[in-house]
């Protein structure tokens, strides 16, 4: 596993809630905001990391912390030591009513099921064994429970590894050996080890992967911050996905990830190639991403009941998105 992402692991370990971005903003627009980020800062991050430091030179103040799941995010935010959380957690606002609120799409399901050849060879071969996924409620368990269903096949036991990284990482160690990776694990597998891992094939699904979410609480007390965030990340998207070599020199303009090694740096670019050759959110979602989300979920059992009858104000709050939308327009 890379040194970096071991680091914030140890990091996220403590669970101690600071700013790990640094910088003072010029003008504070109200208390500090606190991220709650269930994953680790990796390549596929970057771009995000970066609306931060754009979202912090508007006057934005941000502490950010990285734990080690979704999970523990959402918890964060539902007990009040996180103001926004990271991930998309439809299975715990449906299931204990929690007072919070998905806002923004971060992006959309792009993964990869894969397997270690020398084990297993089709989604068949997977009945009874065990995969990894990246945590409880997250959207590759969804796809890996759906294409189970879809074959008819039960896991012996589901995995939680967060980081697409690391799981990658895994793979190619043999310490796993079912996942689900993102599209920069994927390359990284061809190169490293060509014919090793056999890549399953994938219904094509359209789902939010990754959200911001907030108490409604909050939502309401810091609305100029919420959308300050919002502008911060549509505006970093769109130049992304106009010009996907940008975060290159963003990267070192705001000194990001600074202990990234050769081969995260090597794949910033293609990752972000294929990122706006596939498409950003560049619009945040929507009512009608929503309702993506809902026939997806539906069906891979993290939601409950009829997709058409679930409502959309029962999981999000477009109002912040609505208000920036009007400022800067739609794409």
């Amino acid at each position: 596993m890379y040194r970096f992402a071991a680091r914030l692991r140890a990091a996220a370990a403590a669970l101690t809630f600071g700013g790990l971005l640094a910088g003072t903003p010029v003008e504070a627009l109200a208390d500090p905001i606190r991220i709650a980020f269930g994953d680790i800062a990796t390549v596929e991050s970057l771009h995000l990391l970066i609306a931060f430091e754009r979202a912090k030179e508007k006057g934005l103040e941000l502490e950010v912390t990285y734990l080690k799941s979704e999970d523990i995010a959402a918890q964060a935010v539902v007990g009040g030591q996180a103001d926004i959380g990271i991930g998309a957690p439809y299975a715990l606002i449906q299931k204990v009513n929690a007072p919070i609120r998905m806002f923004l799409q971060l992006s959309q399901l792009r993964f990869y099921p894969v397997v270690n050849s020398e084990f297993y060879k089709d989604w068949k071969d997977l009945d009874g064994q065990e995969i990894a996924v990246h945590s409880r409620g997250s959207g590759t368990e969804a796809i890996m429970q759906l294409m189970a269903d879809k074959h008819g096949i039960t896991y012996s036991n589901i995995s939680y590894v967060p980081g697409a990284e690391v799981r990658t990482g895994a793979l190619l160690q043999g310490n796993i050996k079912a996942t689900i990776v993102d599209s920069s694990g994927k390359r990284i597998l061809e190169d490293k080890a060509p014919g090793k891992f056999v890549f399953l094939p994938l219904d094509d699904v359209s789902a939010t992967d990754e959200a911001l979410f907030a108490n409604t609480a909050f939502l309401q007390k810091d609305p100029q911050g919420v959308e300050t965030l919002i502008e911060a990340i549509l505006t970093t998207w769109r130049e992304v996905e106009a010009d996907p070599k940008s975060v290159l020199v963003l990267r070192e303009k705001y000194k990001l990830l600074p202990d990234a090694t050769p081969e995260m740096v090597a794949d910033i670019e293609p990752y972000f190639t294929e990122a706006a050759k596939l498409g950003l959110p560049v619009n945040g979602g929507g009512e009608e991403a929503a309702r993506d989300d809902f026939e997806f979920y539906t069906v891979s059992g993290a939601l409950t009941g009829k997709a058409d009858e679930l409502k959309v104000g029962d999981f999000w709050e477009f109002g912040p998105l609505d208000t920036v939308l009007a400022k800067i327009g739609t794409k």
